[in-house]
């Protein structure tokens, strides 16, 4: 009966009015679809640092960072051969090595306290950071830092334990030897802001070689753009033998855990900007820069602080207010993290050099690289991003304080859907600070500004807060 129904002319009739409506709506949709006119542009230069980078020199380092046989922070420091002292001052040597390369620029040094006895520290120790700094070469842009870590120290299954065999092969031999391997590559280069590449100690006790950095930062009033540690970063594998060669992690946190939020943090939240803080902004921007330079490589952006019961560098620095990302492997296999080294009912325990992936590694070190470079190139985000509330419209006008940088080409006006983790859509301008976006609809999607380079360098986004004249 309801076939006969539709197979009558009347019906028939209808069913293609109406089918010539939605084709017609469909089109409209398309032609009124806002359009992407960023050209993301790829740095020669860029590219040839990520030539530069060596498996081999990473492998090299780790097996050397391994041979301490503990890097724990409790551990020996008068030896050459063995414990914490001994690993760090060759990491120290041979960052100076890459200094004499880069005709002096990079500037190496020991940043050290005296932490007092705490719940993990059960007596007073020297905690010493290996700091190398490479200054920006842009008398507008070297005050801002972007700063790439690795922790070098070490630990066993018991926490206390000074002495036993404490390899730290992937945590975090991995993560020092990408940042030296990084600093030996990079610092040959110029960047217009300053980039430091850090090997911090005390992690696995209490995160206090980057606590102590990021609160003498805060002290000294410094402007971190950016910070990035690489913890654990050193198998493809999983504990179900799976391989995700092509995936690395990247933990971004949205609004900071804390008490009472400011009301800048709340401005975000009321407008549905809760995945837009700087943090976050600097993910995006690492994510976007590193697979246009990786097209092979997938970084996967987790929006948390960090993994459950586990905590990184990163947080200290979260901790003051700066943003602050962690790369780790997709899929952690903790047989071998955190265990004394044994075979036991012939399962292996213990971080060792058997399961690194040296060439995974170095994917993981140019991601880092792509994005820390870009950073350092590109003019800073934009300040003081302001959205017009003034009246209602399906219109979208922006504006923002003008950058000073002589690299500046002008801004990237970016905007996506409220349910998507990146930019879609994008307009660049030249020579202002306000611009209307026509029949694009401040209430359906989620925009943001960056400054972009002479050079094709786009900065993190600036999250625009509502105004009205």
């Amino acid at each position: 009966m309801i076939t006969r129904r539709f197979t009558q002319p009347g019906y028939i009739l209808l069913l293609f009015l109406f089918m010539g409506f939605v084709v017609s709506c469909s089109s409209l949709n398309e032609v009124d679809k806002p359009k992407n006119e960023l050209d993301r542009t790829l740095d020669p230069e860029i590219q040839q640092i990520l030539r530069e980078i060596s498996s081999d020199r990473i492998r090299s380092n780790i097996i050397q960072l391994v041979d301490f046989h503990t890097r724990h922070t409790l551990s020996e420091t008068q030896s050459d051969q063995v414990g914490i002292g001994a690993a760090r001052r060759w990491i120290l040597s041979e960052l100076e090595k890459y200094s004499e390369d880069s005709g002096g620029r990079l500037q190496v040094k020991f940043q050290s306290y005296m932490q007092r006895p705490t719940e993990r520290i059960p007596q007073e120790v020297e905690i010493v950071n290996v700091v190398a700094t490479l200054p920006g070469v842009s008398p507008e842009s070297k005050d801002r830092i972007y700063i790439v870590s690795g922790h070098y120290d070490s630990r066993a299954s018991d926490l206390m334990d000074a002495e036993i065999f404490a390899p730290g092969a992937n945590d975090d031999a991995s993560g020092t030897a990408a940042m030296m391997e990084m600093a030996r590559v990079m610092s040959r280069y110029e960047f217009d802001a300053t980039i430091i590449f850090m090997a911090v100690a005390g992690e696995e006790q209490g995160l206090f070689g980057a606590r102590h950095f990021a609160e003498e930062a805060k002290l000294n009033n410094l402007e971190i753009g950016g910070m990035i540690t690489n913890d654990i970063i050193g198998s493809s594998i999983s504990d179900n033998g799976a391989i995700y060669k092509n995936t690395v992690r990247l933990f971004a946190e949205g609004i900071p855990p804390n008490h009472e939020n400011s009301s800048i943090v709340l401005a975000y939240i009321n407008t549905g900007g809760e995945n837009d803080l700087p943090t976050r902004q600097l993910a995006r921007n690492i994510k976007e820069t590193s697979e246009g330079y990786l097209p092979n490589m997938n970084v996967n952006i987790i929006y948390r602080r960090d993994r459950y019961l586990r905590g990184g560098d990163h947080i200290p620095f979260l901790e003051e207010g700066y943003p602050a990302v962690r790369f780790t492997e997709p899929n952690e296999d903790f047989r071998y993290q955190h265990q004394d080294v044994r075979n036991e009912d012939d399962v292996q325990y213990g971080d060792l050099l058997n399961y690194i992936d040296f060439e995974y590694i170095a994917q993981v070190t140019k991601v880092n690289a792509a994005g820390l470079a870009n950073l350092a190139k590109a003019p800073a985000t934009p300040k003081n991003a302001g959205i017009s509330i003034s009246q209602l419209e399906n219109n979208t006008t922006l504006r923002w304080q003008t950058n000073t940088e002589p690299n500046l080409a002008g801004y990237a006006i970016v905007w996506r859907e409220t349910t998507s983790p990146v930019w879609q859509y994008s307009k660049f301008v030249e020579d202002t600070n306000t611009v209307t976006i026509e029949k694009v609809s401040k209430d359906n999607y989620i925009f943001g500004v960056s400054a972009v380079s002479k050079g094709g360098h786009i900065s993190p986004a600036a999250y625009p807060l509502p105004y009205s004249d």
